[in-house]
């Protein structure tokens, strides 16, 4: 490890910031893969289901009420 950072101390700054810009951009493809891989199975859980319908009814109300109020302006001549 230290002939590696030794070496890369030796290389221009150009060079060093763009291996930093790739390493930057691998950790963070890394990072999406396994957040996106949680998610998954997070969401597939029963339990997790049932609690986001439970969450997402006061908002079917809201968006009932602005589809409602959008449709009574469209009515008015």
């Amino acid at each position: 490890m230290r002939k590696i950072i030794h070496h890369l101390r030796k290389q221009p700054e150009e060079v060093r910031r763009h291996i930093l810009h790739v390493l930057t951009v691998c950790f963070a493809i890394i990072l999406l893969l396994l957040w996106i891989y949680s998610l998954g199975t997070n969401l597939s859980n029963p339990d997790t289901q049932a609690k986001i319908n439970n969450d997402l009814e006061p908002l079917t109300a809201l968006k009932d009420g602005l589809v409602g109020g959008y449709k009574s302006l469209g009515d008015t001549p």
